[in-house]
């Protein structure tokens, strides 16, 4: 070694322990980051997951899938036809308490007098 040269210095343990941690921080934050799940899919995914496990059952009850799905058709016909006319009877809930808020409406006619 030359005159002017010196051995370099040994890091200091610590600063090496924080820098660790702080690569280790942001790793776990940036994988955190990656494996964001959308609500809205993991909702609709869950829905799927008990409809089929539905179909599983109803074909084990009634023998096969079949008569499993025929079931269930007959008990999403049956909703329909209840849900329909309460759908609508809310559409025009909706449309007569909206009509009556607006104020671009005349008074009066929104509950059908005018």
């Amino acid at each position: 070694m030359d005159d002017g040269a010196r051995a370099p210095e040994a890091p200091d343990t610590g600063d090496i322990r924080a820098d660790l941690r702080h690569a280790y921080e942001r790793g776990r934050q940036d994988e955190r980051g990656r494996r964001r799940r959308h609500p809205v899919f993991m909702t609709v995914t869950f829905i799927c997951a008990i409809v089929g496990l539905v179909s599983l059952v109803l074909a084990g009850v009634n023998g096969s899938f079949a008569r499993g799905g025929e079931v269930m058709d007959s008990g999403l016909a049956i909703a329909a036809n209840r849900a329909g006319p309460v759908a609508r009877q809310a559409a025009d809930n909706a449309r007569q308490v909206g009509g009556a808020a607006s104020p671009s409406s005349p008074a009066g006619t929104a509950n059908g007098a005018g």
